[in-house]
C-alpha cells in the first residue's frame, strides 16, 4: 500500500502566518503594539519581533496573544489573504 506524501510548507511558514495575523488583528482593533503588550503581559519589543516573524514564540505566549484578541489559538495560524 502506497502512502500519500504530505507536502510541508517551508520552514518558518507558521511563524509568518502568525505574524501577519497578529498585525491584522491588532490593526482591526486599532491597538498599538504597546497596548497589545499590556494586554498580554509581554514586552512591546517582543510583540514587534513576533509581528516581524523574527522570534520563535512559545506556546504559552501564543496563548496569551490569542486570549488578548479573544480568538482561538488555531485562528492565529489560519492563512488569510491580507490587505
Amino acid at each position: 500500500m502506497r502512502r500519500m506524501a504530505f507536502h510541508f510548507p517551508p520552514a518558518g511558514f507558521a511563524r509568518e502566518v502568525l505574524a501577519a495575523n497578529m498585525r491584522t488583528l491588532r490593526a482591526e482593533r486599532g491597538w498599538s503594539q504597546e497596548f497589545l503588550a499590556f494586554e498580554t503581559g509581554l514586552h512591546r519589543t517582543f510583540i514587534g519581533h513576533c509581528e516581524r516573524g523574527v522570534r520563535n514564540i512559545s506556546v504559552d505566549n501564543i496563548e496569551k496573544i490569542a486570549r488578548a484578541f479573544n480568538v482561538p489559538i488555531a485562528e492565529l495560524f489560519v492563512q488569510h489573504q491580507h490587505k
